[in-house]
């Protein structure tokens, strides 16, 4: 799928032609104080996005690409800003400094632990989802509808699904993913943990060089030897269920916050517990904890979903909204769905698609729509039935 780079130069495009649609990958040279990764997937309107080290995913804007584009080619950094220059309406001296403040940004990130999975670079940002792309920029997948001991086995569609994928062609979904160019997947369910293959699941990312996350009820990480051993094989970021009332969690989120991986801790608001989750969220903020993910089992707790987020914001940490809730004892994303009260998130179908157990693919969680199976369908057609 990684093109190698050649041929750029030979003159073939004008100066405001876009750098050519594709996969670009560098690995840093054997000298490098700190070894790294690059791969540059660029699409058709000249953005794209730049995967750091299987780990972060950095969105771009055309300039941006170019910048990567180059470095990954090999060119000089002191050759750069005349590129630049010489295809945009730009000085050289403006080019030499945003050259070297993205690469800045890059080296930031290069060096830093704990990163946010996605990234934005802060200049001339478009509006999340409104670009048209070749891919999405993750793929949720449900490896299991198995449920933890005390959730109710009924909470997952496995109506839906008369069987799991084995092994090998998980793996095959995955490789799947990447030849299409899909920089992150995240291993959902379900309870993931079930599945003893999930480390195996997890070196296939690293291995391909795909950022990999995990949604779980976090409660086999109190268990050090298998969060180590899940952190080794590749994991690069994490969110856990939080049960406030289950020591377990309490133990497997102190395991886990001092590690070199991004932890969210995802709240589901209740009727029942809505009057809690200023306190909560402050004692998960105590605990070191800088992301929180919310969501509500009805559109009518929205007046405290939104002190809930007011509460974290008071707290300075990131709200994230834009991940899938793994089906437990209740499913908040499709009983607002069902409903009709609640809308399909922003990047469902664009930014994201969702794979059940089977490898069918869906527009996301709860958005009962069969695209094609990620396993037997080519992706053109699975791409094309959105």
């Amino acid at each position: 799928m990684f093109k190698k780079i050649e041929g750029f130069f030979d003159g073939l495009f004008n100066p405001v032609d876009p750098i050519p649609a594709g996969v670009y990958a560098y690995q840093s040279t054997g000298d490098s104080e700190l070894p790294y990764k690059l791969h540059l997937r660029v699409e058709s309107d000249g953005s794209g996005i730049l995967i750091i080290n299987a780990s972060t995913v950095l969105h771009l804007n055309q300039t941006a690409v170019e910048y990567a584009y180059y470095f990954i080619d090999g060119i000089k950094s002191v050759d750069i800003p005349a590129l630049i220059a010489s295809r945009y309406d730009v000085s050289v001296g403006q080019a030499d400094r945003d050259m070297k403040d993205f690469l800045a940004k890059v080296d930031t990130l290069v060096n830093s632990e704990d990163l946010d999975p996605v990234t934005y670079l802060d200049m001339d940002r478009v509006a999340p989802y409104s670009q048209k792309i070749s891919a999405p920029y993750r793929l949720d997948c449900a490896i299991t509808y198995q449920v933890s001991v005390k959730d109710d086995p009924d909470a997952a569609p496995t109506d839906r699904v008369d069987r799991e994928l084995s092994t090998m062609e998980w793996k095959q979904v995955l490789q799947n993913s990447y030849d299409a160019g899909i920089p992150h997947v995240i291993f959902t369910g379900g309870e993931p943990t079930l599945r003893d293959d999930l480390p195996d699941l997890i070196e296939k990312c690293e291995d391909l060089g795909i950022v990999c996350g995990l949604l779980s009820d976090g409660l086999k990480f109190s268990n050090k030897k298998y969060m180590h051993m899940l952190l080794e094989k590749g994991l690069d970021h994490i969110m856990l269920l939080c049960q406030p009332d289950n020591k377990t969690f309490w133990k497997a989120l102190k395991n886990l916050m001092p590690d070199d991986i991004a932890v969210t801790v995802h709240i589901t608001l209740t009727e029942e517990n809505q009057n809690d989750l200023p306190a909560l969220i402050g004692k998960l903020a105590k605990q070191d904890v800088t992301s929180i993910s919310l969501s509500s089992t009805s559109p009518k707790l929205a007046d405290a979903l939104e002190a809930a987020s007011q509460k974290v914001s008071s707290l300075n940490l990131r709200l994230v909204w834009d991940m899938p809730v793994p089906y437990s004892a209740f499913n908040p994303v499709a009983a607002e769905l069902e409903s009709g009260e609640g809308d399909a998130p922003a990047g469902a179908g664009k930014a994201w698609l969702y794979v059940e157990p089977d490898g069918d693919v869906l527009p996301a969680q709860g958005i009962n729509k069969v695209l094609g199976n990620m396993l037997t369908d080519p992706w053109k057609k699975i791409w094309k039935q959105r």
